[in-house]
């Protein structure tokens, strides 16, 4: 057998069962489970990777093995879209992953050099660097090329030359590269993400303002999704690099939903204050949220992310990530790594061990400390150096036996604050070797370019202490790459708690508060004269986990979780509601003879506000109104002999008759505690032996609550009392919440019989038993009395967005429920489900099993929530007409939907109230036709 088969026969084996009679796979049911099994495979793929018999198209087959995540009932299709090759051996061979690399810059710079002709250099970078060493997948690059070719002749001749690097460009034009890259990019997001702030009016005199760049930035987005959806092949995995490219899952998304998108990060996200500034920040947040799977550098910087989202978007935060009505986006971190064994065998090569020796002689007798920075206001070079004076005042002894070798590689020259500071180092490194150096020596070699990949490894190989300074930085791999090379030399790592990298090698190296210069002076003294054995320990720790962490780890664990995560998505859309079929349930409308449409209010029959509308979306919410598209469907559908409207809602009756006092229209308010015709007087469903003794002592710490909590406000109702924190702070809200919730447990309702509601932003006490469900039955049968029916309602339409306390309404109706739950359900003796109901009598047998005749109401008029405290009205009690025995309801004629909660047990979902409005209008032009 070939070391192939043998690979897969080892696989096969590993998990599948030893009994001979089953040989079925034991499908990993959880995320951990199919994580562990994948790096389980990716350890034999390095086993059998240096054989000669695995060839390229197995050499990845550890990522994607042959058994099946899900087993056969529950599959929902594979984790990903590798292609089965069948090679000469008979053994099966999987096709690498294809990987779409998508970054503003592509890896090479294109140089023209004729009409037709390029020439191509690989770039430097982090992101570059890091992805060079991944040969885990089949990767195409997409990005801009750096260079701006307006002719045909020249788009098509350069993209021939960088396909043979496996790279497709994006030609932007100028003015969008000025706008896009020079503008919103770096003029906005990146100072924002950096914690700089926004640029002040000064700084925008040369620019065109933040709507312009903004729109090149949307603009710039578009045009990479054009091109990714060009190349784009079923099963491909897209992966989206950095802050230029926000917008890019969106755009994806909406060009195939079914598309496997990630986003990563690699600068810092900055906390929710500083991104709330962005003038734009809502429509970056929701761009990003498209995604499957969102990466950042540390846990911070995910929880910032998540963060922002609740206080912002007002969603939910999870631990997975962001939940948004049902739609999961996981948010992670994924700290990037280097291709260490590169940087450990160029040690060896006989350049690096020339320059090795050439920087031992030169500064023999000396101590050497290195900075390798960007010139960029955010490395923190300045600080650097200010602390190594700093050390050298404070400790005379070391002036002639340490030397500081800063590189500073040169960035944005063109840019007045990069020109500002490059003067300033070089003013403060003049002042420092002016002062402390001699003719035959200087403390500070600075370096205001770039070195090659041989002469920086031989750097790093010679170095004594690292310093890394930066004020902000969302990783920093010159740590990385100085601990490869120090296998020998064990150095010391002084490294900057704001860099991404602190939470990585925190534990090996010095952590310093770079603006505490003082701090970082004593931190260079200590490296100095830190022991052997202290350094060694010190080193080895980084050293393990810069070998292990590598950016081929780094990439392959992104695009294995981003694959899990379809997976666990396909599960979670299984449980999702289907859309509401609307020409359906027209059609069986228009075909019933008896129809019942049970509407909610808030959130079904308003207008659509965003969460943290602070444009009075607060007062707004308080008086709810009708949605204004809504008037006159509902005017058509209540003049419809044959439907019967009631609108059930949690809210008081004052707000139920503002809104429609001119239908003719069945009101039931307070979960349908009470209830009323337009054109009649209210009347209450409520049971006779309804103890609301609890009330004012829960009014009290209600009213507490909300002074401590600004932006809450509490509603007292007649049955139920309601805290709402919708708009304060999301997660003081949270708190408030939590708190007030042990104060109610632990006091005013120990021993009362009440039910404590938790919305997604409120705090409802309820008594026991007061449902929407558990009052439609009482609603049912007096309507059926009231309007003198004579056929049996023959189709229901239950549209809400209600609590998951009230949603046994939906239940309520269910024909294909069992008898035993719709026994529970309707609080009645069931029937039997699915034959024929009798005939409703006439009105007059009714009224004779009817206990008496209602009174008129006129107290409700009255104000019932007078000062001397809350005392209930108790209105006549509707008469117990059982309401469920109307019903001659067919599955295929009840159609129960939940508004905007994908999770549900209603039958069907319409994602927003403005589908409502677009529901009820069809059902109302299908009256008019009728």
């Amino acid at each position: 057998m070939t070391t192939i088969c043998k690979l897969q026969a080892l696989l096969q084996n590993k998990h599948m069962p030893g009994n001979k009679y089953n040989r079925t796979p034991v499908s990993p049911k959880t995320r951990l489970e199919r994580i562990l099994q994948y790096r389980e495979l990716r350890k034999f793929n390095r086993i059998f990777n240096s054989s000669e018999e695995l060839g390229d198209g197995l050499k990845e087959a550890e990522l994607f093995a042959n058994d099946s995540v899900l087993n056969e009932e529950e599959s929902c299709g594979p984790l990903n879209e590798n292609i089965l090759l069948k090679g000469t051996d008979g053994c099966e061979r999987l096709r690498k992953q294809r990987l779409l690399v998508v970054a503003n810059r592509l890896p090479v710079s294109a140089v023209r050099k004729g009409e037709d002709s390029w020439q191509l250099e690989i770039s430097v970078g982090g992101l570059v660097s890091a992805l060079l060493g991944v040969k885990e997948f089949d990767a195409r690059w997409i990005g801009w090329a750096g260079v701006n070719v307006p002719d045909e002749t020249g788009q098509k001749t350069l993209t021939i030359a960088l396909a043979e690097k496996r790279c497709i460009p994006v030609f932007l034009d100028e003015d969008t590269v000025h706008q896009y890259y020079n503008g919103y990019c770096n003029n906005m997001l990146w100072p924002a993400f950096h914690y700089l702030g926004l640029p002040q009016e000064d700084r925008l005199a040369t620019t065109r303002g933040f709507q312009s760049q903004f729109d090149a930035y949307k603009k710039a987005n578009q045009m990479f999704a054009n091109v990714v959806s060009k190349h784009y092949e079923e099963g491909d995995v897209v992966w989206c690099h950095d802050y230029h490219l926000m917008f890019l899952p969106k755009f994806l998304k909406e060009y195939n939903s079914n598309m496997k998108v990630g986003w990563f990060l690699h600068t810092p996200f900055p906390s929710s204050e500083i991104h709330r500034m962005l003038p734009s920040r809502s429509e970056l947040l929701r761009s990003v949220l498209a995604a499957d799977l969102v990466g950042f550098h540390t846990y911070d910087y995910a929880r910032h992310f998540v963060s922002a989202c609740r206080r912002i978007l007002g969603l939910e935060g999870t631990p997975e990530g962001v939940e948004d009505q049902g739609k999961l986006t996981r948010v992670a971190a994924f700290p990037i790594g280097i291709d260490s064994d590169r940087f450990i065998r160029a040690l060896e090569l006989p350049q690096v061990q020339d320059h090795m020796k050439e920087l031992k002689e030169r500064f023999a007798g000396r101590k050497v400390m290195l900075g390798v920075d960007r010139l960029d206001m955010i490395k923190g070079i300045p600080q650097k150096i200010l602390a190594f004076e700093e050390f050298l005042e404070e400790n005379p002894e070391w002036r002639d036996k340490v030397v500081l070798l800063q590189i500073a590689v040169p960035t944005r020259t063109d840019v007045p604050e990069y020109q500002k500071l490059t003067s300033q180092v070089h003013e403060i490194v003049g002042r420092i070797n002016g002062r402390f150096g001699t003719l035959t020596a200087v403390p500070i070699h600075h370096l205001d370019r770039s070195l090659d990949f041989h002469a920086l490894c031989a750097l790093y190989a010679v170095t004594d202490v690292a310093l890394v300074t930066s004020l902000r930085d969302g990783m920093n791999l010159v740590s990385y790459e100085f601990v490869a090379c120090q296998a020998s030399k064990k150095g010391v790592l002084i490294l900057s708690e704001f860099a991404g990298a602190a939470q990585s090698l925190g534990a090996g190296a010095i952590l310093v508060n770079p603006w505490n210069i003082t701090e970082v002076a004593y931190s260079i003294g200590y490296a100095l004269n830190m022991s052997a054995d202290e350094r060694e320990k010190r080193h080895n720790h980084n050293f393990r986990h810069v070998t292990t962490h590598t950016s081929q780890e780094w990439a392959a664990t992104f695009v294995s979780e981003l694959n899990d995560t379809i997976v666990q998505a396909q599960l979670r859309t299984r449980q999702v509601l289907p859309l509401l079929p609307i020409k359906d349930a027209v059609e069986r409308y228009s075909q019933s003879n008896n129809r019942l449409l049970i509407l909610g209010f808030n959130a079904t029959l308003t207008e659509q506000l965003d969460t943290l509308d602070r444009r009075g979306g607060q007062i707004r919410e308080m008086e709810p109104r009708l949605h204004p598209e809504l008037k006159e469907p509902l005017k058509k559908l209540c003049g419809d002999q044959k439907t019967t409207i009631v609108v059930l809602s949690g809210s008081d009756r004052t707000i139920l008759d503002e809104n429609f006092g001119e239908y003719n229209i069945w009101l039931a308010a307070e979960n349908g505690m009470f209830l009323r015709r337009t054109t009649g007087k209210w009347m209450t469903t409520m049971p006779e032996n309804l103890n609301m003794d609890w009330v004012d002592s829960v009014k009290h710490v209600f009213e507490y609550f909300t002074e401590r909590t600004p932006r809450s406000h509490f509603e007292l109702r007649e049955t139920s009392l309601l805290w709402n924190y919708k708009y304060a702070d999301v997660e003081f809200g949270r708190l408030q919440a939590r708190d007030m919730l042990q104060h109610l447990w632990t006091g005013p309702i120990s021993n009362a019989a009440v039910d404590v509601v938790q919305g997604g932003r409120s705090v409802e006490v309820r008594a026991v038993g007061v449902t929407k469900g558990a009052a439609i039955d009482r609603i049912l049968g007096e309507i059926v009395h009231n309007q003198g029916m004579k056929a049996p309602i023959d189709y229901v339409l239950c549209v809400g967005h209600f609590l998951a306390k009230d949603e046994d309404i939906y239940t309520f109706f269910e024909p294909e429920l069992p008898s035993e739950t719709l026994a529970t359900v309707r609080c009645r003796p069931p029937g039997p489900v699915g034959l024929p109901v009798p005939k409703i009598p006439s009105g007059r047998s009714r009224s004779k099993s009817h206990h008496k005749k209602q009174r008129s109401l006129s107290t409700l008029e009255g104000n019932s929530l007078g000062s001397a405290g809350w005392r209930p009205i108790v209105p006549d009690r509707i008469s117990a007409h059982e309401g469920s025995s109307v019903l001659d309801l067919k599955g295929e004629n009840y159609f129960s939907c939940a508004v905007s909660r994908k999770q549900s047990n209603a039958r069907y979902l319409l994602g927003t109230s403005d589908d409502v409005v677009a529901l009820l209008t069809q059902l109302a032009d299908s009256s008019s036709l009728n």
